[in-house]
């Protein structure tokens, strides 16, 4: 009981004392992990979240600068560039200093899928998952560079035991089981409107996964961040599991960020139009960044060069490259939450399921790009997107299973 006053008493001193409505219900197992949970949360952080949550200013309402950001055409660069960029790559590869890591902790709730988004299949003829998809241009690599490239993948506590178990069903792809590293993403408690952390359906705390930016502190708390610098690995590539023509193993995107002598690279394609809703590479306040397309005007999606190209362009595909001394030192500093209004059921304090037909809860979560901030200096390659972006977000249309299907065969010249 000692435990349970002492948790009675923070929620007190916090206005948190709907955290404990549905105690009373739960066994003695369900008891412990509830106080755990609760003795677990960081109450001052989450008090300045919803506090700041207020504040979510559009990017133009500030005095942030924003500028356009230089860029690599790759599909431009002449025969002399690509081999020297090419030849820089090769080497990094072959001498094992490149690691791959798959953003893996979503479902495919959007696309009326139950279950880990990774284990999806697109509708190729093969019924391959994008986890073998994603697979299939790594073990390529190896083999042609003759060697095993490290892939962890980051999963959720929603999805993990399923997404092991599915690779121990398929053996791993093919892939060297003892090269491919699990490790879980971090959660955040999800907040009502009027600042009260939510209680589940379950009588838990209602946690929401901490954002993509998240990464950086769960390959700490796994032991992952640990495991590359002792493998000596020198750059990581980090993309999502939701695109099937991604391209991690690119000695020429390894190479252009070499020759550079920049610490973090990111992947772009054109925006098919300007009011496509993807996040675009910029530069704020003199530093690498990315907008996101909540935040920018329609003025600044409008805006076109001298030469009728967007100025605010280069769509950010989630392909980041960085080098292990920046991972190092990203992975020691907090980054920044952002707010998400997003429809939450739950348990009231009176003990009664309330199920959300509106947004009336706040998400909070990290994004990688904010790591980019850091940097003095960034390298943006520009690739095609017929050739490496094909996102499976939606079921029906845009960036959809049919559309994503569509370009992995014609890339693949799959009849």
């Amino acid at each position: 009981m000692e435990k349970y006053e002492k948790v009675k008493e923070i929620l007190r001193k916090n206005g948190q004392e709907q955290l404990l409505v549905c105690y009373d219900k739960l066994d003695n197992e369900g008891k412990e992990k509830l106080l755990d949970q609760i003795l677990n949360i960081d109450f001052e952080q989450i008090k300045k979240l919803y506090e700041n949550t207020k504040n979510n200013k559009n990017i133009n309402s500030n005095d942030d600068l924003i500028e356009p950001i230089d860029y690599v055409d790759e599909s431009k660069l002449s025969p002399e560039d690509y081999k020297k960029y090419k030849e820089v790559g090769d080497n990094i590869i072959k001498e094992k200093r490149l690691a791959v890591l798959t953003l893996a902790g979503g479902q495919g709730t959007r696309l009326g899928y139950k279950g880990p988004k990774g284990k999806f299949d697109i509708g190729l003829d093969s019924h391959e998952s994008l986890f073998e998809l994603i697979c299939k241009p790594l073990k390529k690599a190896n083999k042609e560079y003759g060697v095993i490239i490290p892939w962890y993948i980051m999963t959720s506590n929603e999805n993990n035991a399923e997404t092991v178990e599915f690779f121990k069903e398929n053996n791993y792809f093919g892939y060297p089981e003892n090269e491919i590293k699990f490790f879980v993403q971090g959660e955040i408690p999800m907040v009502g409107e009027d600042g009260k952390i939510l209680v589940n359906e379950k009588g838990f705390i209602k946690l929401a996964a901490d954002g993509h930016g998240g990464v950086f502190k769960s390959m700490v708390k796994s032991g992952v961040l640990k495991d590359l610098n002792n493998r000596n690995v020198e750059w990581l590539v980090i993309g999502p599991v939701d695109n099937p023509l991604i391209n991690m193993a690119d000695p020429i995107f390894l190479g252009v960020t070499a020759s550079k002598k920049c610490m973090a690279a990111g992947k772009s394609v054109v925006k098919a139009n300007p009011e496509e809703r993807v996040g675009v590479f910029c530069k704020r306040n003199k530093m690498p960044s990315v907008i996101e397309y909540t935040e920018i005007s329609p003025e600044m999606c409008n805006l076109r060069d001298e030469k009728g190209e967007l100025v605010f362009g280069e769509s950010n595909v989630n392909c980041n490259l960085f080098n292990m001394k920046r991972i190092n030192e990203v992975a020691e500093n907090e980054l920044p939450y952002h707010a998400a209004h997003k429809k939450a059921d739950y348990i009231d304090k009176n003990g009664k399921l309330v199920i959300a037909d509106k947004p009336n809860a706040y998400k909070y979560e990290t994004f990688i790009f904010d790591a980019f901030e850091s940097m003095e200096t960034m390298a943006i390659l520009r690739v095609k997107r017929e050739e490496e972006f094909a996102p499976v977000k939606n079921a029906e249309g845009v960036d959809s299973p049919a559309t994503s299907r569509e370009l992995y065969k014609k890339y693949y010249n799959i009849k």
